[in-house]
Parts: structure tokens; sequence; C-alpha cells
């Protein structure tokens, strides 16, 4: 029997902390063929959805898919997102949360869905050869080191994002 992913348990977790704290979740998502979302939002093969229950309808976080309805520009869409696809999942208000490593296995291996109503090759405005890209975001301006206030240590920053590891 195979083994179920840590990762959709700790999705659902991370959501009710930030729900019981009064915080807005959102999740960060690598877009791929088998992604539904709407394409004029995705920036980068990437797309920040908020999650609270004000912005979605028929959240279900499952341990393969985490699907719901939610309003873009007035419109309704349902969104369709694989639990492999998600990148982080943090609170709005402080940044708190938790990101997860990018899985090479998972890498276009969403299956194609063109001809089927989700959304088409055509619309995703992938690069010529048709491989699959990842690029680095930078973290928001409100957020870069120079603007923080120096760590404890007082090491030097070097300007790049980190995470460090408290036991």
């Amino acid at each position: 029997m195979q083994e179920i992913s840590t990762k959709p348990y700790l999705l659902r977790a991370l959501y009710e902390w930030c729900t019981d704290n009064g915080f807005t979740p959102h999740i960060a998502v690598r877009v791929d063929n088998g992604t539904r979302v709407p394409r004029q939002f995705v920036r980068n093969d990437e797309i920040v959805l908020n999650i609270s229950f004000e912005a979605t309808s028929q959240l279900q976080m499952g341990n393969e898919w985490i699907e719901f309805s939610a309003r873009f520009s007035g419109k309704s869409h349902k969104i369709e997102v694989q639990v492999a696809n998600v990148l982080a999942i943090y609170a709005r208000e402080n940044g708190q949360g938790m990101a997860f490593p990018v899985d090479p296995a998972a890498l276009g291996s969403a299956p194609d869905v063109s001809g089927s109503d989700g959304p088409r090759s055509s619309e995703l405005g992938p690069d010529e050869s048709g491989s699959e890209r990842i690029e680095r975001r930078e973290p928001a301006a409100s957020t870069r080191d120079d603007e923080l206030p120096p760590d404890d240590d007082g090491s030097k920053s070097t300007g790049r994002a980190h995470l460090k590891v408290v036991k």
C-alpha cells in the first residue's frame, strides 16, 4: 500500500490555524495543464489564491485535489488545484505559514486537458519547447531583506530569501 503524503494534512491544519486566529489563508500554486484557474491572473506559471471562507464557496481540501468556486473580477470560476502543485500556504496578514518543496516527479505529470472543459494549451502561453519552467518568485516589496530589521545574530543579510530551522 502506498503511503499518503503529509502535505494535504499540513495544508488543512494550517488552513484551520489561519481561520481560528482570524487570518486570511492564501495558497501559492504552480500552474500546469491540470490546474484549473483563470489564466489571466497567472504570473510566471504561478497564482496566489485566497481560500478564506469569505472568498470561496464549496471549498474541499482532499488528499489529491483542492476544489472550490471563487469570484475573479465579479465572475464565478470553478478552481481545481492538485495538492502536489501547492507551493505554500500562509496568512496574508503576517506571512506565517509553510512552503513546500517542488516535487520534480510531479512536474509535467498532469494529464493534458485539451479538448475538455479545462484550460486549453493555447490559453496557457507555454514556451515554444513546451517544457515546464520553474521560476523563483521575488518576495513582495514590503518583505524585502533590506527593509527588515537586522537579525538577532547580527549576521550580514545576503539579500536572498531563506528559511531558518528552529528546533
